[in-house]
């Protein structure tokens, strides 16, 4: 799984016009799957997600996380997370998992966030979503969980 995390005073994300998935004081996640993510990397990418210390404590010090603060998280989907951009002008877009595959990993961890993290919403796979959000500081992050030492 690869990740890019936003802190974020709000998102949501939108299908049809309709709102999917909203949230204050958080993080937004665009999020890529690749062949063979399974709970071991849930785990790992929750657990970095959720305790990653990118909001600031009383000393205005990057030094609490989404749990300690008790805010949100808004993973949406997005396969363009795992394209390469490093030749020529056209993203390659081999990387990641297949769409077929990928909708059923998404899902999964979508599952396992509800069933270990309390405030959670999500996007949905496969959708023309359109994705709004406050940014906040800004405070942008990779995660990847092929890049686990």
């Amino acid at each position: 799984m690869r990740a890019v995390v936003q802190r974020v005073i709000e998102a949501n994300v939108k299908v049809d016009g309709n709102t999917v998935g909203e949230i204050k004081n958080g993080i937004l996640v665009l999020l890529a799957v690749n062949n063979g993510d399974d709970e071991s990397v849930f785990e790992y990418m929750l657990g970095k997600l959720s305790k990653l210390r990118i909001f600031e404590d009383e000393n205005g010090k990057m030094n609490l996380s989404v749990t300690d603060k008790g805010y949100s998280i808004l993973i949406v989907p997005n396969f363009t997370v795992y394209a390469d951009a490093r030749k020529g002008t056209r993203p390659s877009f081999v990387g990641g998992a297949s769409p077929k595959e990928a909708k059923g990993i998404f899902e999964s961890f979508c599952e396992y966030t509800r069933n270990n993290y309390p405030k959670c919403a999500f996007g949905i796979f496969g959708a023309d979503m359109k994705v709004s959000l406050i940014n906040d500081g800004p405070v942008t992050l990779i995660i990847d969980s092929d890049k686990i030492v």
